[in-house]
């Protein structure tokens, strides 16, 4: 089945599943990854990360964030850059990114951490501002908008990916397969093509790679649920 980085927040947040995230599955293959950017407002009165910083030390506890969910990756991002700079802001959740990035744009609230495909065409028309997007170069749909490093935020780390898992026990051979068509079909002119249109990029590995990928977002987004102290209610 097709899963992204949610599967792995839940084995977190939801210990109450009727199924093990983690142990009731096989890494297979890793698909696309996309960078996570911070926008704010056009009424923000900032123009970069630095004094974006500086706004929220200003006005503790008064900007507020938008979340596509109360525990997904929109939140622990906020809970991340909250915890590494010191600023404290106020979450409103929603459910689904279309409605977070609708009040934003409707001014209702301040900020959101997402994925270019959910801000570009509102950084384009001048109704958002693009701050900072992680990642290791400038996204190529919005070169314009740096990277966490370049703007004075390096270890700023979260991302989003996509990826494919089989059922626990799945015979290696047939797993490896799968992987190796996946990886082939991903870089396909075409498919990079799409991806790149929805401002993501084909991400492509081993199962245990894969494998790795999760064992290390368990660890590293296991520090922030702890740390914010975040508790999902079912």
């Amino acid at each position: 089945m097709t899963v992204n980085i949610t599967h792995v927040l839940n084995a977190l947040l939801l210990p109450n599943l009727p199924y093990d995230s983690i142990k009731d599955f096989a890494p297979v293959a890793t698909i696309a990854g996309a960078d996570i950017l911070l926008v704010v407002h056009q009424s923000i009165p900032v123009h970069d990360l630095q004094g974006f910083i500086s706004l929220a030390k200003s006005k503790p506890g008064q900007l507020t964030y938008a979340t596509a969910s109360d525990g997904g990756i929109t939140r622990l991002a906020a809970e991340l850059m909250s915890a590494m700079t010191g600023i404290k802001m106020r979450q409103i959740p929603y459910k689904g990114s279309a409605p977070a990035v609708a009040d934003l744009v409707g001014g209702q609230v301040n900020l959101y951490f997402g994925t270019p495909a959910s801000a570009r065409s509102h950084i384009n028309s001048g109704k958002l501002k693009g701050i900072a997007i992680t990642g290791e170069s400038r996204s190529p749909v919005m070169p314009q908008v740096p990277t966490f490093t370049e703007a004075g935020l390096p270890g700023f780390d979260i991302s989003f990916w996509y990826g494919v898992l089989a059922p626990a026990g799945t015979p290696k051979e047939i797993v490896s397969r799968l992987s190796s068509e996946i990886g082939r079909i991903v870089l396909m002119p075409d498919i990079k093509e799409k991806l790149a249109n929805l401002g993501a990029r084909p991400f492509v590995s081993s199962p245990e790679k894969f494998t790795a990928l999760i064992d290390a977002d368990l660890a590293k987004y296991g520090k922030v649920v702890k740390a914010a102290n975040i508790k999902i209610e079912m």
